[in-house]
């Protein structure tokens, strides 16, 4: 599901209408900006902040530069855009680095948001920055908490420093030592949870913060308890003075409250989103391009960042002298699937393009297991087949089919396709065709 689908098909409907209307009048930029504060106040936005940001829009969106212009619904969209931005903060807030190593993180948040999990996935992003984080246990209370803290900072390659259950002020400043020793730059502090906010819980944090430096306190909560969010967001920052928030859960069906209302009710930056299960699904929040997707405008730089890390630059000039020389076989198609796995699968993909939601796409255009059975079926073939695939006759066809589990009725449709891709990417040498998905 594309992120905020809900809010931001409602948003394209809104913008559609006022398009259609060429120049606009007073009462209609009102009469839209109603339905946007319905649509905020649905997708579970802080009361106060949508009232606030129809002002602000209404305000700029009725003067005179507007209403006289060219293009007022585009004028119109511009303002949303750059106020919803300023909502969630002007541009990308990084982590703060201590001048004396190491950098002291400490994670807190509520049971049941993956405070754990993501100590280890922002482990694992600072690995990919070419930091050394070392993860610290100091959840002494829930039951195999500083087990699955090791499960998930191996997956990460970090290193978990635990003391059993002894006061977590005292482990935190022995792994700073440690940290020191064996040259760590970052220390990550997974505190322990409640299910509910407690005054134990927050003397705890607070007790760690007095025995030593610490330069984020990164809240984590739960993208998809809406404004329950953005209140425990707010008691949190009340009480420790939080640096900053760690959105969880943007890949499920949140309807985006949180996101547009914790910074304005915190006065705190959302420093990352957690985006899917896996131990690499953390990223950088940037405003801008996360206003530019509930437009429905899409994300052309974060779809660039995920390419680049799933392409190699030498991989991406083979590919472009296959695509000269007409040489792409059936191992480079299976290789075109592998690398939209690792840029996080076509769903994700196509909520990042400009437009997607206007698409429509059906869910059988973008499913993963149809993906799964395409590449069963090129693993079935023979070096020699996926090279030559016109030597596929019924009998090879017969085999490639049992051996993967599928029909040669999906083994046609299959090299149809492929030839229909090697098609395309003829027509897109010479400039000319329109791109399609190759499944």
């Amino acid at each position: 599901m594309a992120l905020f689908a809900s809010l931001s098909e409602r948003l394209n409907h809104i913008f559609g209408k006022l398009t259609k209307r060429g120049k606009l009048t007073e009462l209609e930029i009102r009469t839209a900006m109603r339905e946007v504060r319905v649509a905020l106040l649905e997708a579970d936005v802080n009361l106060r902040v949508a009232k606030d940001f129809i002002a602000a829009v209404s305000e700029k969106a009725v003067g005179q530069q507007v209403l006289q212009s060219l293009n007022p619904a585009q004028q119109v969209v511009k303002i949303v855009n750059e106020e919803l931005i300023a909502l969630m903060g002007s541009g990308n807030s990084k982590l703060e680095v201590s001048p004396k190593p190491p950098t002291v993180i400490m994670m807190c948040g509520l049971q049941g948001a993956g405070k754990t999990t993501m100590c280890a996935k922002l482990a694992a992003l600072l690995k990919k920055q070419g930091k050394r984080p070392l993860l610290v246990a100091c959840d002494i209370y829930r039951p195999a908490a500083i087990d699955q803290l090791k499960v998930v900072g191996a997956k990460a390659g970090a290193e978990v420093f635990e003391r059993g259950t002894q006061t977590p002020s005292k482990t935190v400043k022995q792994a700073i030592e440690y940290a020191s020793r064996m040259g760590m730059d970052t220390v990550i502090v997974d505190t322990a949870g409640r299910l509910h906010i407690d005054e134990k819980l927050m003397e705890e944090l607070e007790e760690i913060e007095k025995e030593v430096t610490v330069h984020e306190i990164l809240l984590t909560v739960d993208a998809m308890t809406g404004q329950d969010a953005v209140n425990v967001a707010e008691t949190f920052n009340n009480r420790l003075g939080i640096t900053g928030v760690i959105l969880t859960k943007l890949d499920g069906d949140t309807r985006g409250g949180a996101c547009l209302s914790i910074k304005a009710v915190t006065g705190k930056p959302i420093k990352f989103i957690g985006v899917g299960e896996k131990i690499t699904d953390l990223e950088p929040f940037y405003p801008d391009r996360m206003a530019s997707r509930i437009l429905g405008m899409g994300d052309v730089l974060s779809l660039i960042e995920r390419a680049q890390e799933a392409v190699s630059e030498q991989q991406a000039k083979e590919l472009e002298r296959k695509m000269r020389e007409n040489s792409f076989t059936l191992t480079d198609y299976l290789g075109q699937f592998e690398t939209l796995k690792k840029m996080g699968g076509a769903g994700a993909l196509m909520s990042m393009l400009p437009g997607a939601g206007k698409l429509k796409l059906r869910e059988e255009d973008i499913d993963e297991k149809r993906i799964e059975r395409v590449k069963a079926m090129i693993l079935s073939m023979t070096p020699k087949e996926r090279d030559n695939p016109q030597i596929i006759n019924y009998s090879r066809k017969k085999r490639i089919a049992a051996g993967s589990g599928t029909t040669i009725q999906d083994l046609n449709q299959l090299l149809k396709q492929f030839e229909q891709t090697k098609e395309l990417m003829k027509r897109m040498k010479g400039g000319k065709g329109k791109m399609r998905l190759p499944f």
